[in-house]
């Protein structure tokens, strides 16, 4: 064999490791955390100037843009305020809802093709029995956390990769699940002008909502979990 070949073979093992692979995917989340906390959230002028130097493409455009600050764990709120004021409430919720889910599923692929393999290989048999319930209850799990966003969303999309959620059941479910916040968001965003018409109250309400129900419903689900039956098997 030529050292050319020898080489390639060497770099082909050393990146089937699943140690690098997971260094790599720590790597990726570092550095899309440190982005996050030097550059700061976009604001919504900053995106509604990108957007709309796209012309005709702007729709494209706004939704490759929530797809990259997904993926960069970006705060999801403000761009999905600027894409109402941009597209109205009803458009607005359509790309978001595609750009979103497009993104988060970009996290969830980067996770479970740099971590999955290694996580399965430290985690034992406690963590395996864990994992092993959340996969049966995939769907149903994910659609919770979507429709109640106890979890950053794109914090949940890397973690979601790693466990043994179906990458059908996680799709469909983000999907789905996003709807209402999208909305909301959405419906803020193009009533801001308008601040006492009714789309904008409702728009509020919905959010708002959606804030104090978060903690209330994990705290519940928490409850429920320590003692009730059909729970996951404890770490």
């Amino acid at each position: 064999m030529t050292r050319s070949g020898t080489g390639r073979g060497a770099l082909t093992s050393l990146l089937a490791s699943p140690r690098l692979r997971l260094a790599i995917f720590g790597a990726v989340l570092v550095g899309a955390s440190t982005v996050v906390i030097l550059v700061g959230p976009p604001s919504e002028r900053s995106i509604a100037r990108v957007v709309e130097e796209g012309g005709l493409a702007a729709p494209l455009v706004y939704v490759a843009l929530y797809v990259l600050l997904t993926v960069l764990l970006f705060p999801a709120s403000v761009v999905t305020i600027a894409g109402g004021a941009l597209f109205g409430a009803v458009l607005g919720t359509a790309l978001t809802v595609v750009g979103a889910t497009i993104g988060a599923t970009g996290g969830f692929m980067i996770a479970r093709r740099l971590g999955r393999e290694e996580v399965e290989r430290i985690a034992g048999r406690r963590i395996t029995a864990v994992d092993a319930w959340l996969e049966r209850r995939g769907f149903l799990a994910v659609l919770y956390v979507r429709l109640i966003p106890i979890i950053p969303f794109g914090a949940f999309s890397y973690a979601a990769g790693v466990t043994g959620v179906m990458r059908r059941d996680y799709v469909l479910a983000t999907a789905v699940g996003i709807i209402p916040a999208a909305f909301a968001y959405s419906a803020l965003g193009g009533s801001l002008d308008d601040p006492l018409s009714p789309t904008f109250l409702a728009a509020v309400a919905l959010v708002i909502f959606l804030a104090v129900a978060a903690p209330l419903v994990d705290r519940f689900r928490r409850r429920r979990t320590n003692a009730g039956p059909g729970t996951p098997p404890k770490a």
